[in-house]
């Protein structure tokens, strides 16, 4: 119901089952959520200091912020060589989702 609300007013309506389970799913896994959190604390952040920061496989972390990306929930930008993530509006809703969630 949280999310609901907090999607319609954005979009000024209501995501299908479908859609939500596209979101839900794209951060479902300790890696992603991982991620999410390091891209919400460092807004245009390079895959490879997410490599450094969460201290992971560069091939393991690629694969995360691609499904994060097709998910909806990351934007990525390039910048000449370098290609820079932040969180996409939906990420920053499951942020906060998940900031809150944390502190339960």
């Amino acid at each position: 119901m949280y999310f609901c609300i907090i999607i319609k007013m954005i979009k000024g309506k209501l995501k299908t089952a479908k859609q939500m389970e596209r979101h839900l799913k794209g951060m479902a896994n300790h890696h992603r959520i991982e991620i999410l959190l390091v891209v919400a604390a460092h807004k245009g952040i390079t895959l490879e200091e997410i490599i450094e920061l969460t201290k992971g496989n560069e091939k393991t972390i690629g694969e995360h912020t691609r499904r994060l990306h097709s998910a909806g929930l990351i934007n990525k930008k390039y910048k000449g060589r370098c290609v820079v993530h932040e969180l996409s509006s939906y990420g920053q809703i499951f942020t906060q989702f998940l900031q809150s969630f944390r502190r339960l």
